[in-house]
């Protein structure tokens, strides 16, 4: 039976117009994505295939196009709407961010960051540029690969920070490891770079490490 000969009360688009996003369950939001099923299945049923597929909404939305075409059926319109859903959530995320004072609104930069670097299959090396009033003005992605002095160039980070007139810095890395300890090679390039930027009258106010869900703060463990 499509969706279509259901009670009204019970599709997923009615019952968002009625009730709102919240009621709805995340097979149902996917649902509302797809807008139609394949040959045997609705587009709630093909809805839980999927987020069952990938482990949850989260597995799903970090799947990339290669991961979402191994589902049979799947074409090129419903993969662009997910692609296209995901990174609206994590440019919403990232305009939250921008303009914030990350000393009073710690929680709206880990947010973004979370969202953005916890599933990368490889070190992704972000620096935030602040101005004097401790707002975040912009973030670049840098580097790539594993964080030491061989891949991470202390000058690099100081051209970038007097092209963006920023004056403090927060470095990120992830560990796709999902660990989040710091390594000897973490510790010894933070030192390096907050060498480096002093001499241009930057601070380095933290360096942060994303992880599964879990982060670890420079700054919070005193370590800076």
């Amino acid at each position: 039976m499509s969706i279509k000969s259901w009670p009204n009360q019970e599709k997923p688009r009615e019952r968002l117009a009625q009730q709102g996003p919240d009621v709805l369950s995340e097979a149902e939001l996917l649902a509302i994505l797809l807008r139609s099923g394949i040959r045997g299945k609705d587009a709630t049923a093909l809805a839980r295939e999927m987020l069952q597929t990938f482990g949850g909404l989260r597995g799903l939305l970090t799947a990339g196009a290669a991961g979402l075409q191994k589902i049979k059926g799947l074409g090129p319109a419903k993969i662009a709407t997910l692609l296209a859903a995901s990174e609206i959530a994590k440019r919403q995320l990232k305009s939250e961010m921008i303009g914030k004072n990350v000393i009073r609104d710690p929680q709206s930069v880990l947010n973004y960051l979370t969202l953005s670097l916890r599933d990368l299959k490889r070190e992704v090396f972000k620096v935030l540029f602040l101005n004097k009033g401790n707002r975040i003005m912009c973030e670049k992605d840098l580097f790539e690969g594993t964080v030491d002095e061989a891949a991470v160039h202390p000058r690099e980070v100081v051209k970038a920070a007097l092209e963006q007139h920023a004056t403090s810095l927060i470095l990120v890395h992830n560990h796709p490891s999902g660990r989040i300890d710091p390594s000897p090679e973490d510790r010894e390039i933070t030192r390096k770079l907050q060498a480096a930027c002093a001499t241009i009258s930057v601070r380095i106010l933290d360096h942060i490490i994303i992880g599964d869900n879990q982060y670890f703060s420079f700054n919070e463990h005193q370590i800076l």
